[in-house]
């Protein structure tokens, strides 16, 4: 038998392929990076749908970058293009290359997109595979790309000084009083507390019709996150809210938000400072958040990974009904739930596996308006069977054999979403007082206008398809039946002519695929008594297609709402907007 190669017969091959990889690496980022300073001229231009065109753009760009780098490298290996041996190389030479990078965490994972779609890969495959972070935690103050501004005279006057400090070109609308109001809120919110600087990220981080300035005050004793939302409604800027509460600004970085753009030198040391901020936020939300969704997914599996390998934890249904379409679980320990696609689904539900991804698609591609939550796609992941709660194993094997399979004491999913874990708002009214349930029901009407302002019709309204934030936020997550809100035709409801049409057990009109009847929805809602009745006085109109109508009125005439992902009380010039997603 022929002694397989070492790795020093394979001649310059290593080095030529890391070279090829590294290069695709530098374009992603540069192509990333030109998209990233457009959105400063487009908040300055209000060019909006351009906007949302780069917003999509932006999330093609990977994909697109690895599938041309793994065509290089095909060109570059031929039929050595699945020798293990030769990615081993390989990776040994990105790593000292990544070394030398300010995003080598992001080096490493494109080389691992590189090779899973090589080998197909299982699980994970150490041999040929980062898996571990290369590049320990290295930042920490004082921050890079930070200003602090010290105060040596009136707050308002340090206010003044951080937002003109703003890399923006276009003027203030009335610069001294924004600064003004701004020192109030923050005289407000720190009684008895001279503050004595504030820090500043140079950048802002751009999304939708808004650009936000984040960073931390600091008193003598502690230091409070702060963020000052911008606008630019006329073309002058203002500040339009100002948030000092953690909880709230973590809100503006949700999961049910689309990514910010924010022009980032050394990525990995913006995700600890965001971090030091917003200690609750996981780091793959962060990376998310700040455009990287490929790497969030990488930063979600190892926290799996580590919480399966330090705790005895299983899989297990995830809290709720059982969906028809897909089977969900969790493990307890992690803020995330899992969900399979079932082989087939039973009446009432006619889609289609193929419709259920491009739902999914849709929603990824999408503006989430903080209503909608993000979904990561995961395909061959690899767990321990012993892992796995008994009836959820055999509810796998028996209802998606085709997505999963058990083998050698091995879990194998083949393809899967994961989601930010909610409480079901059925479950949540269960156990929640009267206030909380009032409260809850009023964010869910508010959720069905901020989807209509995005141009999204849920499909399926039961209460169960929704869920509560740690926020108290309510969010909507079943999306098989979620479709475009101008897809739809909303009718009103006909009268019935005779008593037999009034008590016939089938509707006596024709109903089309894309008929939606409003005047039906109260039934869906599966509300009695007081929360019912909060429900109709805040959000009747939801029950009447003139509403519906409206809004796709607005859609078709690219009208875009004003869409805020804070509390209405936190503008410091409301003027009566009607769209508040908080």
């Amino acid at each position: 038998m022929a002694t397989p190669p070492r790795p020093g017969d394979l001649g310059s091959l290593p080095e030529e392929g890391a070279d090829l990889i590294t290069d695709g690496f530098a374009r992603y980022l540069d192509g990333f990076r030109e998209l990233t300073r457009h959105a400063r001229e487009h908040f300055e231009e209000r060019d909006w749908a351009a906007a949302q065109r780069d917003s999509r753009a932006r999330l093609e760009l990977y994909g697109g970058f690895v599938v041309r780098s793994l065509a290089a490298i095909r060109g570059l290996l031929g039929d050595r293009l699945e020798r293990r041996d030769v990615w081993a190389a390989m990776r040994d030479a990105v790593r000292l290359r990544a070394a030398s990078l300010a995003e080598p965490e992001l080096a490493e994972t494109f080389f691992n997109s590189n090779v899973r779609r090589v080998f197909h890969t299982v699980g994970v495959d150490p041999a040929v595979e980062f898996v571990r972070p290369e590049t320990p935690p290295r930042y920490a103050p004082p921050w890079s790309f930070t200003t602090v501004f010290r105060r040596d005279g009136p707050l308002s006057d340090v206010v003044a000084r951080a937002l003109r400090a703003a890399p923006l070109s276009i003027p203030w609308d009335d610069l001294e009083g924004d600064a003004a109001r701004t020192a109030a809120v923050l005289d407000a919110a720190l009684p008895g507390d001279a503050i004595e600087s504030i820090e500043m990220v140079r950048a802002p981080f751009f999304r939708g019709k808004g650009a936000y300035l984040v960073g931390q005050v600091a008193t003598r004793d502690r230091r409070k996150p702060v963020l000052f939302a911008l606008r630019n409604p006329e073309g002058r800027i203002l500040v339009d809210a100002v948030l000092l509460d953690e909880n709230e600004i973590s809100v503006v970085f949700s999961f049910a938000h689309a990514y910010f753009f924010v022009d980032l030198e050394r990525p990995k040391e913006m995700i600890e400072f965001l971090a030091s901020i917003l200690p609750r936020k996981p780091l793959h939300d962060l990376w998310s958040a700040v455009g990287f969704h490929r790497h969030a997914k990488t930063e979600l599996y190892r926290q799996i990974l580590h919480r399966l390998d330090r705790s005895e934890e299983r899989f297990r249904f995830a809290p709720g009904q059982r969906g028809l379409v897909m089977i969900v679980f969790a493990l307890p320990g992690l803020d995330v739930v899992f969900k399979v696609i079932r082989d087939r689904f039973p009446p009432p539900k006619t889609v289609t596996h193929r419709e259920v991804r491009e739902k999914y698609r849709l929603v990824f591609r999408h503006d989430r308006a903080g209503r909608l939550v993000d979904a990561q796609e995961f395909e061959h992941l690899e767990f321990p069977a012993d892992r796995f709660d008994p009836g959820l194993l055999e509810e796998l094997g028996t209802s998606a054999s085709e997505t999963v399979a058990v083998r050698d004491g091995r879990v194998v999913l083949r393809h899967l979403y994961t989601e930010r874990r909610l409480i079901p708002l059925d479950l949540y009214l269960q156990g929640a007082s009267p206030a909380a349930a009032r409260v809850a029901v009023l964010d869910y009407g508010q959720v069905l206008r901020d989807l209509a302002a995005t141009n999204i019709f849920p499909g399926d309204l039961l209460l169960k398809n929704f869920g509560v934030s740690r926020h108290g936020r309510v969010i909507f997550y079943d999306y098989d039946e979620l479709c475009l809100l101008t897809d739809c035709r909303f009718r009103d409801l006909p009268v019935a002519a005779t008593t037999e049409e009034e008590v016939a057990s089938e509707p006596w009109y024709f109903v089309g695929e894309h008929d939606i009847f409003p005047e039906e929805f109260r039934e869906f809602l599966g509300l009695g008594g007081g929360l019912l009745e909060a429900f109709l006085e805040a959000h009747h109109e939801l029950l009447t297609p003139v509403f519906w109508r409206r809004m796709q009125d607005l859609h078709r005439r690219e009208v875009l709402p004003d869409i805020y992902p804070y509390p209405a009380a936190r503008r410091l010039r409301p003027d009566g907007a009607r769209w508040d997603t908080h």
